[in-house]
């Protein structure tokens, strides 16, 4: 599943909200089936998008480790 969301915990410099969002937008795509919502589902669509990025912001911030960061 998902492909093309990477990792983005543990690196320096840490995983900005471009990032973040842009691996709920992918996640997001893969579990609706749409590239690009119809108007209909758009705004369904953004508040999953927004909804799931706010949990992966709050999980990265969370998340403890002790190895070193990677870049």
């Amino acid at each position: 599943m998902c492909r093309n969301i990477r990792p983005l915990f543990n690196f320096d410099p840490p995983a900005n909200d471009a990032e973040i969002r842009s691996a709920a937008i992918q996640f997001v795509r893969k579990l609706s089936g749409f590239a690009k919502p119809s108007q209909v589902n758009a705004t369904t669509f953004d508040r999953a998008v927004d909804d799931i990025a706010a949990a992966a912001r709050e999980l990265i911030d969370s998340l403890v480790t002790t190895s070193t960061p990677r870049d």
